[in-house]
């Protein structure tokens, strides 16, 4: 049989189709566009996520083969906004996971409602991209559109509710909205009063890997595919890739170097760090998993390259990069404020060291290190709480630079392992797909026979010590610039 992963990206969607074994058939990849209304503000219209996933799905499944797919699944954005209307219809534009109108709201949140109150019910503390604050803003600065919302959706279940007609979510992306219980994995109530909503609103709770309904028949008969075709809940982005990776089970960690940037973590016991410096959500496995999540990481290199250098050749400004461990300019990489495990939206993206010798390389070794170190910085939490990381799996479009997936390995002083299907959170998604459909008993037995490795990164001992100096002095430059980021608007 074959099986469907969907990954509602920020910029585009990547839809896979992959047989039982792993194997990949066809990808295809489709565009949609995103509005910045005002300084900070980021929105999408679900219309668009709907018509490029439907012209997609044609494009991916040929005629021969239509007959043999059996289930669909997704990964997506996490922490968007989509509301609904009675009829649901969209209200609004989707508010998305890195738009940072909510700082207001945040801050209420964190320091009136009071972060042990937000961890005591959700196991995290607020922050600007989750769903709760933008419920909060809405009601404050648009009370007409919010007095007519009848659900609360995150992108990928608007989605999943297209092609199915059932309004649902699972426990992975429900943990990212500041909504849920994680440790019982329940609504709660708490929080639904303090942002003026009813639990009715909210979708009904599945694992990632549960069926919540089959393809709706008007969906089927424009795709040509069978009605009985499963719809798979699927997971947030994060998770989804966790599974892509093979990150499933007890401590296990996988960073993904995309748009933004993570530190996954999983784990069979539910946990929350001291100072909530890194989520505590529920994972696509069933378990749990603690994250740190940087807002900008492959695409501080992007920046970089193409719109200050005007270069898309990034292999070639690479190859002038040898000096590891001995640069002396550093970047702080938060060029849209910063989540973990600072949790603030005023941090800025910062070079310091320059000098009259410094070049073009020293810069874009700087941008990579920095990413890098700032990533470090959620391990370390990790690490403050006992946990044991010898190993990371890798994935983003940043895992495709085998520098930079060096650089890793040495400032984290680990072992990198870049697995052989690179999709992402598709494939992750066609993963829970095939398990929802009874091809697997479970998640880690997929992951086991599906996830192959392909190549590992080693630490050189002597790279990680030259790399341990300068990691110790990056965290110092956070702390030194803060009180000056609230001041530059």
């Amino acid at each position: 049989m074959l099986y469907i992963g969907i990954d509602l990206g920020t910029s585009s969607v990547k839809i896979i189709l992959m047989q039982e074994d792993g194997t990949i058939v066809n990808s295809v990849s489709r565009e949609y566009p995103i509005s910045f209304p005002h300084p900070g503000w980021s929105e999408q219209n679900p219309q668009d996520w709907k018509k490029e996933v439907l012209a997609g799905l044609k494009e991916l499944v040929s005629e021969d083969k239509k007959n043999q797919v059996a289930g669909i699944s997704f990964g997506g954005q996490m922490h968007g906004l989509v509301v609904l209307d009675e009829d649901d219809n969209v209200i609004r534009p989707a508010i998305l996971w890195n738009d940072g109108r909510t700082i207001e709201e945040t801050e209420y949140l964190n320091e009136v409602v009071g972060k042990k109150k937000l961890s005591e019910e959700t196991a995290n503390i607020a922050f600007a991209g989750f769903t709760a604050p933008k419920l909060l803003w809405m009601r404050k600065n648009e009370p007409e559109n919010f007095t007519r919302i009848r659900k609360i959706m995150l992108p990928k279940d608007y989605l999943a509710y297209e092609l199915s007609g059932v309004h649902a979510t699972d426990y992975s992306d429900a943990s990212g909205m500041l909504l849920l219980d994680v440790k019982n994995k329940q609504w709660s109530d708490k929080m639904c009063e303090i942002c003026g909503i009813y639990k009715t609103m909210l979708p009904k709770l599945y694992e990632s890997y549960e069926v919540i309904g089959n393809l709706k028949p008007s969906i089927a008969k424009a795709l040509g595919l069978k009605n009985d075709v499963k719809i798979i809940a699927g997971a947030g982005d994060n998770a989804a890739a966790a599974v892509g990776t093979g990150t499933v089970g007890d401590g296990k960690c996988n960073i993904s170097l995309g748009t933004s940037g993570t530190v996954f973590i999983s784990s069979a016991k539910f946990g929350v760090d001291r100072n909530n410096a890194l989520h505590s959500f529920c994972h696509a496995d069933g378990n749990y998993h603690l994250m740190g999540c940087m807002l900008s990481a492959a695409s501080c290199n992007k920046w970089w390259m193409e719109e200050v250098l005007n270069t898309k050749e990034y292999n070639k400004e690479q190859q002038s990069i040898s000096a590891l461990g001995n640069n002396h300019v550093y970047f702080l990489p938060y060029l849209m404020g910063e989540r973990s495990p600072h949790n603030n939206p005023d941090a800025r993206g910062t070079f310091i060291g320059l000098t009259m010798d410094s070049t073009r390389a020293d810069m874009t070794q700087a941008v990579m290190e920095g990413v890098a170190f700032a990533l470090r910085d959620s391990v370390e939490v990790a690490r403050s709480l006992g946990i044991k990381i010898e190993r990371t799996r890798i994935c983003g479009g940043g895992a495709r630079s085998g520098l930079w997936r060096q650089m890793l390995g040495n400032i984290l002083n680990m072992k990198v392992e870049r697995i052989s299907c690179e999709e992402g959170p598709a494939f992750g998604a066609a993963i829970l797909a095939a398990v929802g459909c009874k091809e697997y008993d479970s998640v880690e037995e997929a992951a086991e026979k599906i996830v192959k490795v392909k190549t590992v990164e080693s630490p050189d001992p002597a790279l990680v010590e030259k790399y341990e100096a300068r990691y110790q002095q990056f965290r110092q430059i956070y702390p030194a610039c803060c009180e000056l980021f609230s001041k530059i608007k």
